[in-house]
């Protein structure tokens, strides 16, 4: 009990979770005076950065930079407007297309707003979109980017739970386009409410020009989809080969990146990716600590005087879920929580690794759009200059439409494990 209320403490003081992750280790030690443990510490420590899943983390980080820089997602959104532009609502729905096709490539939230923000908020304005729900449109649709493969949210869940990554990548398919559907029930719904505006229909030869043009951007979302469906490769194999055709394609194809943005690209993905493998490093030493407290088992027992069902279990952990992801990014929530209560799903309840594994994540991305913490819905809010409280109300209709997925995934585990047995 001391140990985690130093950890809370903490967190109460601003400390990062991955200092605080390891300072709860240390405290452990001396309370129990087991010096042993302290020469293990840094075995622990490094053992949790030594997983091959691991690589495929900041192979698509770089995967994202080379995109960025050279214009593969401008093409994108130019080919989902020549397919949908035409509809009323037309780039409202244009949006959530280009953020699918975004997120099957990049497989971050913040990366995936701070570009659809520059990209398609400035179009959906110009063309008589209220300015707010342009935002929030783009907003929610960054939330697909930590369930359609690749998953940053996938790679670090598979890591700690030693399952393996492809299949929570071919697993996270479904439920992402139950996503993507329930987003655009909700668009068609604000479209009636507040009168969205037709777009003008694009001339045949201007479609032909952009599905042209977007053809090589579009190679890379389904190399990284079908080489992993297909068993061609690992999903860290598959992050490399299409890290090489972006760079390939901004530099000789769209020729939007130049040889000097490349040593830059490099640097970049080595911050980010630094961060979080030191997160996970230290969540490592989390899971032996927890391991000699012998968490798990309390909390089974625990859960299991509440309730034997499954679907109970399931609806329950997904309300704390809620409430953690309002004030913990989803990534050290994954890693506070999987230690913990994947031994219970697994063992007492008879859940399904990947079905948790799912609603784990999906649940979890609701936190990156609600206050106070919020990640993507203040990356929102600064890209666009429209307030957080106002984006954060307008969301809510898509919040609502992850619900009755994260719903619908509890009651038929089929949904997130079917389409995985197939492959």
């Amino acid at each position: 009990m001391i140990s985690a209320g130093s950890f809370f403490a903490f967190l109460i003081a601003g400390v990062p979770i991955s200092f605080a992750l390891i300072f709860l280790a240390l405290v452990y030690i001396a309370m129990t005076g087991n010096w042993i443990l302290l020469q293990s510490f840094p075995q622990q420590f490094f053992g949790g950065m030594e997983n091959y899943g691991l690589l495929a983390l900041p192979l698509f980080i770089l995967l994202g930079e080379f995109m960025n820089a050279g214009g593969i997602g401008r093409r994108l959104m130019a080919l989902a407007m020549a397919l949908l532009g035409s509809l009323r609502g037309g780039l409202a729905y244009v949006n959530l297309v280009a953020n699918m096709m975004m997120a099957s490539i990049l497989g971050s939230t913040v990366a995936q707003i701070t570009i659809m923000s520059r990209i398609a908020v400035p179009e959906m304005v110009r063309a008589g979109y209220p300015k707010d729900l342009s935002v929030a449109i783009t907003a929610a649709g960054g939330l697909l980017a930590p369930i359609i493969p690749p998953s940053m949210m996938f790679i670090i869940f598979g890591v700690i739970a030693q399952l393996p990554v492809g299949d929570l990548f071919i697993a996270g398919i479904v439920p992402g386009a139950m996503m993507f559907i329930g987003f655009i029930v909700v668009v068609a719904a604000l479209g009636r409410k507040h009168g969205f505006p037709a777009t003008p229909k694009m001339p045949l030869q201007g479609r032909r020009r952009a599905v042209w043009n977007a053809l090589p951007a579009a190679m890379i979302p389904a190399l990284i989809v079908g080489s992993i469906l297909g068993g061609i490769a690992t999903p860290t194999e598959a992050a490399a080969i299409a890290a090489a055709l972006a760079a390939f394609i901004g530099l000789f194809v769209y020729r939007e990146m130049t040889w000097k943005q490349i040593l830059p690209a490099f640097v970049s993905a080595g911050r980010g990716s630094a961060v979080v493998l030191f997160l996970i490093a230290a969540a490592q030493v989390f899971s032996w600590v927890i391991t000699y407290e012998n968490l798990p088992a309390m909390v089974a027992t625990w859960m299991q005087s509440l309730t034997t069902s499954p679907v109970l279990f399931l609806l329950m952990l997904n309300i704390l879920l809620l409430f953690l992801g309002m004030i913990v990014d989803p990534i050290p929530a994954i890693i506070l929580v999987v230690p913990v209560f994947l031994p219970v799903a697994m063992g007492v309840y008879g859940i399904d690794p990947f079905q948790f594994g799912v609603i784990i994540c999906l649940n979890l991305t609701m936190g990156l759009l609600t206050p106070p913490v919020g990640t993507g819905l203040f990356t929102a809010a600064l890209m666009s200059g429209v307030k957080a409280e106002r984006i954060a109300r307008l969301i809510l209709p898509f919040l609502f439409s992850i619900a009755l997925v994260l719903i619908l995934l509890a009651f038929v585990p089929a949904l997130s494990t079917a389409l995985k047995d197939v492959f």
